[in-house]
């Protein structure tokens, strides 16, 4: 991607990857020193990353555990901040582990500087993943 990448392109072509399983192409999306944050994660779990090594850390075993088939529905907001946009999706798939079915609705609010992802912010339902060992993070 180059750096005048709108952002709605960064964020579709990188839905793509992880479809694709192409993790390091994913993170290679990120700006150095961007930052992931998730506002509704429960106890136990990360809020924030800071730097593409965290992101890249946190999502490196994400396929041995979330099998993405789809994102059947994906709505891309701009925002006055031409370099910000919301994203209201949702996610199917399935949990690794169990081989039960995973669907998940998120929002997320991203910006991107320089053709790269600055700056993400997660709001996906906690609740919708009943066992927390069935989730990626910090379970490496």
């Amino acid at each position: 991607m180059s750096t005048n990448t709108a952002p709605v392109d960064l964020y579709r072509h990188g839905l793509q990857m992880l479809l694709d399983k192409d993790i390091s192409a994913w993170v290679d999306l990120w700006d150095e020193n961007g930052i992931l944050e998730f506002p509704f994660a429960p106890e136990g779990w990360p809020k924030r990353l800071e730097g593409k090594a965290a992101v890249a850390e946190y999502m490196r075993d994400y396929p041995d555990h979330i099998d993405l088939h789809d994102f059947p529905y994906v709505e891309i907001h701009q925002t006055i901040a031409p370099e910000t946009i919301v994203v209201e999706m949702r996610g199917v798939g399935r949990l690794v582990d169990t081989d039960s079915p995973f669907d998940m609705s998120y929002i997320a609010v991203v910006t991107v500087r320089s053709g790269l992802i600055a700056h993400y912010r997660d709001y996906w339902n906690p609740l919708a993943v009943q066992n927390p060992a069935t989730h990626f993070a910090g379970n490496n």
